[in-house]
């Protein structure tokens, strides 16, 4: 028995390569654009000078006696007083005089005695320690304050995207085949 002579298909399949790179995105954003403007505050500060005020009036009247018109005024204050206790003494030595028959009313004993004389006004003023007046005038200090203010100016700037494709290769590493492979002949017949 002979063996039936077969025919041998030889199959090879196709085989595709792919080489594939990735893209690639570059993302960049410039910072953006700040534009500050500011107006400074102002102050204004007006600090008024103390003032001191010395009153020694009181004080140089009663070492000098003051002006002319104070020291005048002093020594004839009580001139009207004087006037009035000298009508006074002489109304009393005149009701004396009426009675002159008691005793003691004579005319030596009246008018005969030495008077003193009437005491017109010192003309100095009067001493004493708050002679002198001190004043010190302290005024409030004026502060103005104007406000500054600041400007911010924002430009944003866009971001700046680039993609750069991948490469996509695409090739055949096997190309398909069919192989037929006869079965031996045999020729000797």
């Amino acid at each position: 028995m002979s063996a039936i002579p077969m025919l041998q298909i030889r199959q090879q399949n196709g085989r595709i390569g792919i080489d594939a790179d990735l893209g690639q995105y570059s993302i960049r954003q410039p910072k953006a654009d700040l534009q500050i403007k500011s107006n400074p505050a102002t102050l204004q500060i007006d600090q008024h000078q103390p003032e001191l005020v010395v009153d020694s009036s009181r004080a140089n009247a009663a070492i000098t006696g003051g002006t002319h018109l104070e020291m005048t005024q002093r020594l004839y204050s009580n001139v009207k007083q004087i006037f009035l206790e000298g009508i006074a003494k002489r109304v009393e030595q005149g009701n004396r005089m009426t009675d002159f028959h008691k005793p003691g009313n004579t005319i030596a004993e009246v008018y005969g005695k030495e008077q003193a004389l009437p005491t017109i006004g010192e003309h100095r003023g009067e001493a004493s320690i708050d002679n002198v007046d001190i004043h010190f005038n302290v005024r409030k200090t004026d502060i103005e304050i104007e406000r500054g203010s600041v400007d911010i100016d924002v430009k944003v700037n866009k971001p700046e995207i680039d993609y750069q494709r991948g490469k996509l290769q695409i090739y055949m590493m096997q190309y398909p085949s069919i192989q037929f492979i006869p079965p031996e002949v045999d020729q000797t017949v």
